[in-house]
């Protein structure tokens, strides 16, 4: 495939790589994720500086003109630096929503916060028994004189611990998995009956419970049309999985140098590692994965725009395609650094950490092959 970046588009992933160079080495970010915060305000405030987080907006959204092939070169980097900032959930999957469906006042509100930096948001979504199902969705919103109020339970909703507010699917019509009644909210964390139990992830990012009692939020809050959230729903976690395919693919990469580099100095029998024919053969099958996990994502990244039955159908084949290809690459790495890599010494285990959780979200390996052969 024949991809070429604009001028502009090299020069921000140049900036990137610097950036992730220098404030993102491995023992930087081990201190970070082993801090009580988990993340740094100030890194995100210099995301905000360097115009990453309005990249994805037009500019009459109070963006920068870019779309998804600027956000894809945004994660590919972060995918590099394991970047544990909440990129995805706010720009990507908040920013998403407002894009598609917000109205002007919302857009107002909303999308400069996003930009400067001041607001961080989380996409709660997931339910315990949800199982990847957007549809199945117990979370209630049930109106109230002029507003709605929420009640329900969000599981793993990623970067809840430091957000200003979530995005909240909830159900205002219909049954359970019924396609009808799903609705789309933003609430302040912190109105009064949002409770929330945060907790690590083990790629080293930081989650929560979110448990809705009893909050009202005013009508102004409902992105969309009430109850036909479900197809808004799937354009937005499509955008999502795209810019989580290309930082899979920065972390693959790494983690292949990585590996390539470690078996030129592990040495046994007398011998670098790296000159056994079989350990060659798998550091090559491992960059044809990197490499075939780069053409999918860019396919998928350019059919965000298409038609409904072409852009899933682009993305759930990017998802299970680099999926598999995850898995290989990770547990590669970890097998020819041998016992050293599962240890907490060596940043090849974090890579191999992130690249494993990849595949559960947003749906796993199984789920987009289902849904691919459903859409064929």
């Amino acid at each position: 495939m024949d991809f070429n970046f604009t001028e502009e588009q090299q020069m921000v992933r140049d900036g990137l790589t610097r950036l992730v160079r220098e404030q993102y080495d491995w023992e930087t970010r081990r201190g970070v994720i082993s801090s009580e915060a988990g993340w740094r305000p100030e890194i995100w405030a210099q995301m905000a500086e360097l115009g990453l987080l309005g990249m994805p907006f037009s500019e009459a959204d109070g963006g920068f003109g870019g779309g998804a092939v600027d956000a894809m070169i945004v994660m590919e980097e972060f995918g590099k630096g394991l970047v544990v900032e909440p990129f995805v959930p706010t720009v990507v999957c908040a920013g998403g929503f407002l894009k598609h469906a917000g109205t002007d006042a919302q857009k107002e509100e909303h999308i400069g916060g996003i930009v400067d930096g001041s607001r961080v948001y989380a996409f709660a979504y997931a339910e315990p028994r949800g199982r990847y199902d957007y549809a199945d969705v117990q979370t209630t919103a049930k109106k109230d004189g002029g507003g709605y109020v929420l009640n329900g339970h969000k599981a793993v909703v990623i970067g809840a611990p430091w957000a200003t507010h979530l995005v909240v699917t909830a159900r205002t019509g219909g049954e359970r998995r019924d396609s009808e009644g799903v609705s789309v909210c933003i609430v302040d964390k912190a109105s009064a009956g949002v409770v929330t139990r945060d907790y690590p992830t083990v790629d080293g990012r930081r989650a929560s419970e979110v448990y809705l009692e009893n909050v009202s939020v005013p009508a102004e809050a409902l992105i969309g049309e009430e109850g036909a959230g479900l197809p808004l729903i799937e354009r937005v976690t499509d955008e999502a999985i795209a810019a989580q395919c290309a930082e899979a693919c920065g972390a693959m990469k790494v983690a292949h140098a990585m590996t390539v580099d470690y078996s030129r100095q592990r040495k046994q029998f007398g011998v670098a590692i790296g000159s056994f024919q079989v350990l060659q053969h798998r550091m090559v099958d491992m960059f044809t994965e990197y490499e075939q996990a780069v053409s999918m994502t860019y396919l998928a990244t350019l059919k965000l725009d298409a038609s409904e039955k072409e852009r899933k159908r682009a993305v759930s084949s990017a998802k299970v395609r680099i999926g598999q290809a995850a898995h290989h690459v990770g547990q590669d790495a970890i097998q020819i650094h041998g016992g050293m890599g599962m240890t907490d010494e060596l940043a090849i285990g974090s890579y191999f950490k992130r690249l494993t959780i990849f595949d559960s979200e947003f749906g796993n390996v199984d789920h987009h092959m289902k849904r691919h052969i459903a859409l064929s």
